[in-house]
């Protein structure tokens, strides 16, 4: 349960800051970082933890 609810979690913030855009409607550095570790943080549990695929 722990698992999904992290997936849900950390999904949600990769996908808020990837697709998050300022006034201009530009990206933001910082946005992007924390996005794209977000992302692996999801990749690794779905992959390791949920499917058991490695």
């Amino acid at each position: 349960m722990i698992d999904w609810i992290f997936l849900l979690t950390t999904g949600f913030i990769a996908y808020h800051a990837l697709t998050h855009r300022n006034e201009e409607g530009e990206n933001d550095i910082g946005h992007l970082l924390f996005g794209a570790i977000a992302l692996l943080f999801f990749m690794r549990v779905l992959v390791v933890d949920i499917l058991k695929l490695i």
